[in-house]
């Protein structure tokens, strides 16, 4: 086995639809222009809303000119952050990364007062606004600002933390990348010293070596250890700013802004995680099949991945783009369509190479602009699932473009919906051509293992990032406290069926959620539940179900997710529900052992 891989040379995204590069004029004539804009928009609507004489026509009109402003704003600092994740080793990306960051901080002051005054809007008065016609595409983004309300301070105050942030949360996430993204971990591989970047590192978790697995992954955390100072001092500082926000704008809880975000109720949250924390014996019963397909006693956290035969498929980037389209065409010809365009138009960088930022993701400008994806493809398996993944996301985004930028964008707990879909397409398709019972096995140990590392691995992602918050506000953690809480978390999903290797106690030093989405993680284990959910749903119905499921994707941001869930007939405040998925995970399981 090449256990380099396919490297997707040459798959590279062109960002020229944006700009030229980091010299273009324009990137400084739109700052400029955005900026004049801003203080146009603070001279003319200052006071109007919070003054009770607009109307629902004129408060509509002027949030469409709002809409209009935040996308020129944010069009150069989404540039950067697609540049700088790139390369983050580029001293012209890192520049630019900055200077969007403080002009759009300058810009964002400028305009703090406009949600402020909706904000601080009479109930009544608010009412009357909203059930204006023309207010229709704008009721929810007021609501959900409005949620906000009894934690929002003056607008000086919410100016001084957004400059702060510039010094603190901010620099601390830059600073971040620019380490992770610097690091090289040299292995030793049939005698011979390699150098690789993470993403071919990680790969190496699917080789069939065992010995090689648990030598790439141990050299990957020694390294990040190497780094333990400066890694232990980001991740205390993001916490403690965390904090100080929280303590400002009196929260009663750390995890409460999230939630807020996410449109969701603490107790939903609460009712999905314990649903999932329930059945981690289910994970655990799939280890234990694991070490039997393994021919080991018990497995080593670097055995979760192996394959379970000894020689491993690789597959290259134009293989991986017919699979994907092929599953996507069996399932609605309109999703194979919308994911051609990103491989036909390079929307996607997927090439292997140094600098690069680590791990996937899609991102979107706005209801005007395709959304892009960045990945990095050693061309195993779980790459090509990735790239469906991070496709299901760009589908999302295509679809909800009919909504407007301050309806764009999904809530997180909504966000995966697509992704994790697409991801159950492509699962499908490759279960109904594989060939023999071998292959079958193969499939499904890879499909058993993604939701392990979605579901259950997520939530405790997520309990371990709660307790990191919660105890550094009693003081400064040690990178053994750190660690600390993380193997605690760790040991309640492996139970007695898996050892954790020594090195596994930086496991949290890779993840960077905890750095730059706070919370996030729990969006990934509803995410998938809920979409597990909703297959199933596909499965039973059939055609009819794929109308209502492309308009919840359409919908974007424009409804509470219990609202745009309840129109497709689920209801996620229900606990019960959460133990649907779980059916299907068990199903699996059952699947797998009838190839034995």
């Amino acid at each position: 086995m090449d256990i380099a891989g396919h490297k997707a040379e040459g798959i590279q995204w062109n960002l020229n639809e944006l700009y030229a590069g980091t010299d273009d004029p324009r990137l400084e004539t739109d700052l400029a222009e955005a900026k004049r804009q801003a203080e146009v928009f603070a001279a003319q609507y200052r006071g109007k809303v919070a003054s009770g004489t607009l109307d629902g026509h004129a408060l509509a009109g002027i949030l469409a000119e709002y809409e209009a402003l935040a996308e020129l704003e944010h069009r150069p600092s989404f540039y950067a952050s697609l540049l700088f994740a790139g390369d983050t080793q580029n001293p012209k990306a890192q520049r630019l990364a900055q200077r969007t960051r403080e002009a759009a901080t300058e810009i964002g002051n400028l305009l703090v007062f406009f949600s402020l005054e909706l904000i601080g809007l009479d109930d009544h008065y608010t009412a009357t606004l909203l059930a204006a016609p023309e207010m229709d595409r704008y009721r929810h983004y007021v609501e959900a600002v409005r949620r906000f309300k009894p934690y929002t301070l003056s607008e000086r105050e919410e100016q001084l933390l957004n400059q702060k942030d510039l010094t603190s949360s901010s620099a601390f996430q830059q600073l971040y990348e620019e380490l992770t993204g610097s690091l090289r971990f040299t292995l030793t591989i049939d005698g011979e010293a390699k150098e690789m970047t993470d993403g071919e590192v990680m790969a190496l978790l699917r080789h069939p070596d065992q010995g090689l697995r648990e030598h790439a992954f141990t050299t990957f955390l020694e390294t990040h250890a190497k780094h333990s100072l400066v890694l232990t001092s980001i991740f205390n500082n993001i916490f403690l700013d965390h904090k100080i926000d929280c303590e400002m704008r009196q929260y009663p809880d750390v995890t409460l802004p999230t939630h807020l975000s996410n449109e969701i109720a603490p107790e939903t949250v609460e009712a999905m995680m314990q649903a999932v924390e329930r059945h981690y014996p289910l994970a655990q019963e799939y280890f234990q099949l694991k070490a039997q397909l393994l021919g080991v006693e018990k497995l080593k956290n670097t055995d979760l991945y192996a394959p379970i035969e000894a020689e491993v498929e690789q597959v290259t980037f134009p293989e991986a783009q017919d699979l994907i389209l092929t599953a996507f065409g069996s399932f609605n010809e309109q999703f194979a369509a919308l994911a051609a365009d990103f491989f036909d138009k390079r929307w996607i960088d997927a090439e292997v190479r140094p600098g690069k930022r680590g791990g996937a993701f899609c991102a979107a400008l706005s209801p005007h602009h395709h959304p892009y994806v960045l990945c990095s493809f050693n061309g195993t398996g779980r790459d090509v699932s990735t790239i469906a993944h991070e496709l299901g996301h760009g589908i999302h985004y295509s679809l909800a473009r009919r909504q407007t930028l301050l309806n764009y964008d999904a809530p997180l707990v909504l966000a995966e919906t697509a992704s994790v879909f697409a991801e159950i397409v492509l699962t499908r398709h490759l279960l109904a051509r594989a060939k023999s019972p071998a292959a079958r096995r193969g499939i499904l140990c890879e499909t058993i293992e993604e939701m392990y590392g979605t579901v259950f691995r997520q939530t405790a992602l997520t309990r371990f990032e709660m307790a990191a918050h919660q105890q550094r506000r009693d003081g400064q953690l040690s990178a053994d406290d750190i660690a600390a809480l993380w193997l605690q978390e760790q040991e309640k999903v492996f139970g007695p069926s898996v050892d954790m290797i020594p090195a596994y106690r930086w496991g949290w030093t890779y993840i960077g959620h905890f750095i730059h989405s706070r919370f996030y993680c729990y969006s990934y284990s509803f995410g998938e539940l809920l979409t597990l959910a909703l297959y199933q749903r596909y499965l039973d119905e059939g055609e009819a179900f794929v109308p209502g499921y492309l308009r919840l994707l359409e919908s974007g941001g424009s409804q509470r997710p219990e609202v745009a869930l309840a129109q497709i007939g689920i209801d996620i405040n229900q606990p019960e529900f959460w133990d649907r998925g779980f059916r299907v995970i068990a199903g699996l399981l059952e699947d797998l052992r009838a190839t034995l």
